[in-house]
């Protein structure tokens, strides 16, 4: 047996990697590895041996449930008698992959130097220490040997291999700082343990994009840029105004490098979950066959909310997820946080480096993030294209040209296209007006508005800003949108934006990046310029209204500058809104609108130049001359985790509902109650015991007898489904500790 639950055998699970295999060729044919080293016949072969170890008589018993002395030995140890007694050629890199295919290296190293010992030290062995050649002895050689020969591999001798030396002589190929060395074994550890993981989760069939699945964009004329993406081979910078179908741009793109260079796993990357999941739904209509995967860190609770009127497991979700997420999908949307942390060297991260050979990035609005992020985008750029032959196409509606420098010099040689200035005057859809105070102080305007029967769209800087106006204004249909809800409220309300009947719409920053919504007029608080030009991009989208008013506010509050800090950016910016007002009437021309975006933001600000500088050196240094196969440390995932700035935690109204879920096995809904607040509010609440660690048992679903326990931090303020967390409020529900346990 190979697993026990479900039971594989050996040999069966050899043919459904070999499955994988199989297609993985042609999924990614574009691999960069050294000219001299056959990648794919050493992955064969790597396949075939990889849980041979798993003969061994004592695991057998293991497997079976049956009592065992297996001692928490490695199987993939044992694999290596047989691949050092085989007849392939390669063994030492065969076996360096299979070695590493479960474990890190040092994981290996330890676990040899505690049990094993050197074989001329056998006669000074402990009692305690295991004998390797011993334990060779309890495999069933015999099975393997017969086996063998079906996929032309020949057993000759069995000499047992000094395990110790051995494992020395493979940390020593570990530790070298040959950078070409180091991407051959890093890459043919992903690719192993793709095949591996994907047979696993019994996934068998890799799907990949044809050139049918590309008719959609020609259902309607090209824009001229739109025909010069379809043309271009290479790297491509493309900007456009929003709503001139730069999606469909990309896409015809992505189809002109397929048919140009070949096949390769592609990603859609964009900035926030909710862009996401509307880009997803969007592209999974328009190209059939379950071909677009997703990948962020809501995924369950999305899918959950997707499929709650089906009958759905939590063994399922998972699958499901996983199937989201795998290679199956040959085109995925994905956030740069799921590519970022395979940079980052976190447990698995060969797969997702190899996933990405010779792939294809679509990256959306790459200005919206902040500088130490963006020089991380960098540094994944500069290695995607420069080491494992990604193309990349970025696009944008705005973009500083300092900014563009930068990605230039990631990327390397580039083709820009650019929209022509007859579609950027047919996009004049916006009028904005400058408005003297605070927004908070004009709602009475902005309810004219919206009682006038327009479709009103107001953006705040900040939830509590957002929520406050959201209360004071009527609409018999509105929705405030922010990242003070929990998932469960996000989709639900995302779900009734896209039915386009909300009359009212109130939100922060979360609603600039990609959500296909069209309103009549926008009211905002002041933001940096890139920012208020996506404001803008959400009002008249479908150029059906004429010239629409964008009112933007000059007074910040106290507390936008924990949102945007730099307040000569928020002046700029202002001063650049009064210049168009003052030539164009106010006018919005986006054909001129980079010449107003290089004043607002002329170069980094000095405090950001110099994250943005260390950031990318540190970070660069690392993935080009550190990072390596089977090198997994906590301390990675710790700084990479810490970059999110939030913990999730219950409002303590909805302590009964998720103690109900839980009760009832429902993990993925009752995680889709928490809320996100920054780590220094968290703090804060913390200190002042308004935050507190609750935990609630459970028996198993599995036995009964067995209790099970989770621990969620449980917060004593006001939630709504309407408004979210209200974070200077106390809920009724009072943090007695007397009553759970």
């Amino acid at each position: 047996m190979a697993k026990s639950e479900p039971a594989v055998s050996l040999y069966q699970h050899i043919e459904d990697c070999l499955l994988i295999w199989k297609q993985l060729r042609d999924c990614i044919p574009n691999v960069p590895v050294s000219k001299q080293l056959p990648f794919w016949s050493v992955i064969r072969h790597a396949i075939i041996f990889h849980d041979t170890g798993k003969c061994h008589h004592e695991f057998q018993k293991m497997l079976r449930g049956k009592s065992a002395n297996w001692y928490h030995q490695r199987h993939e140890l044992f694999s290596l008698y047989f691949i050092l007694n085989s007849d392939i050629p390669r063994k030492a890199i065969v076996a360096y992959t299979v070695l590493g295919h479960h474990k890190s290296m040092d994981t290996i190293r330890d676990y040899v130097q505690k049990n094993y010992v050197a074989a001329d030290d056998n006669e000074w062995a402990d009692d305690d220490e295991l004998s390797y050649e011993d334990e060779c002895h309890k495999m069933d050689i015999s099975y393997i040997s017969d086996m063998l020969p079906e996929y032309g591999i020949q057993i000759h001798g069995g000499q047992v291999p000094d395990i110790v030396t051995l494992i020395r002589e493979a940390y020593r190929i570990y530790q070298l700082n040959d950078s070409n060395i180091r991407l051959d074994l890093l890459l043919l550890v992903g690719a192993l343990k793709e095949c591996d993981h994907m047979a696993s989760a019994g996934i068998f069939e890799l799907k990949q994009l044809s050139s049918s699945d590309f008719t959609y964009i020609y259902r309607y004329p090209l824009y001229a840029h739109q025909q010069s993406d379809a043309q271009a081979t290479g790297n491509v910078i493309l900007q456009a105004p929003t709503g001139s179908g730069k999606t469909e741009s990309a896409m015809g793109w992505l189809k002109c490098q397929l048919q140009s260079r070949g096949q390769g796993r592609a990603y859609y990357i964009l900035p926030y979950t909710a862009s996401i999941n509307a880009m997803f739904e969007r592209l999974n209509k328009t190209i059939e066959g379950n071909k677009i995967g997703l990948m962020h860190g809501s995924l369950l609770q999305y899918l959950e909310t997707k499929m709650s009127d089906v009958s759905t497991d939590v063994i399922s979700l998972h699958r499901l997820a996983d199937e989201y997420r795998s290679m199956m999908a040959p085109l995925k949307v994905v956030t740069p946080f799921q590519l970022l942390k395979y940079l980052y060297g976190l447990k698995g991260f060969e797969k997702g480096i190899f996933e990405m050979c010779g792939g294809y990035f679509i990256i959306d609005e790459i200005h919206a993030y902040d500088v130490r992020l963006f020089a991380q985008i960098m540094a994944l750029l500069s290695f995607a294209v420069k080491v494992l032959n990604v193309r990349v196409h970025v696009m944008t509606a705005t973009l500083p040209t300092f900014m563009k420098k930068e990605i230039a010099r990631a990327i390397g040689s580039y083709q820009t296209i650019t929209a022509d200035n007859e579609l950027y005057h047919n996009f004049v859809r916006h009028k904005v007006k400058l408005m003297p105070g605070h927004l908070v102080d004009s709602l009475s305007v902005i309810q004219e508005d919206i009682d006038d029967g327009k479709k009103v769209l107001v953006v705040c800087n900040t939830v509590d800003s957002a929520q406050q106006v959201y209360q004071q204004l009527d609409a018999p249909n509105k929705v405030l949108l922010h990242g003070r809800f929990n998932s469960e409220d996000r989709f639900q309300k995302e779900a009734l934006l896209a039915k386009n009947s909300v009359e009212l719409l109130v939100g922060t920053q979360a609603i600039e990046i990609s959500l296909d919504i069209d309103f009549d007029v926008l009211y905002s608080e002041p933001a940096p310029l890139d920012a208020l030009l996506q404001r803008f991009g959400r009002i008249n989208r479908k150029r059906k209204k004429g010239i629409c008013n964008c009112f933007v506010f000059e007074e910040r509050n106290e507390a936008d500058q924990y949102i945007y800090p730099h307040k000569d950016v928020i002046s700029r910016t202002i001063d650049a809104i009064r210049t168009i007002a003052k030539t164009d009437e106010g006018i919005v021309y986006e054909e001129k609108l980079q010449r107003a975006i290089d004043k607002v933001y002329p170069h980094w600000e000095e405090k950001d130049q110099e994250i943005y500088d260390d950031t990318l050196k540190l970070f660069s240094d690392f993935v080009n001359h550190d990072m390596r196969a089977l090198d997994y440390i906590p301390q990675r995932e710790e700084d990479f985790y810490r970059q999110f700035d939030g913990i999730k935690v219950l409002p303590s109204c909805l302590w009964e509902q998720y103690k109900t879920r839980i009760a009832s096995y429902q993990f993925i809904k009752a995680k889709a109650l928490l809320v996100n607040i920054t780590h220094q509010r968290f703090m804060a609440f913390l200190s002042q015991n308004v935050i507190e660690k609750r935990r609630i048992t459970f028996p198993s679903d599995k036995d009964e007898d067995t209790i099970k326990s989770s621990n969620v931090w449980v917060i004593n303020r006001k939630y709504s489904h309407e408004v979210g967390l209200l974070v200077d409020q106390s809920s009724n529900d009072s943090l007695d500790s007397d009553n759970f346990l």
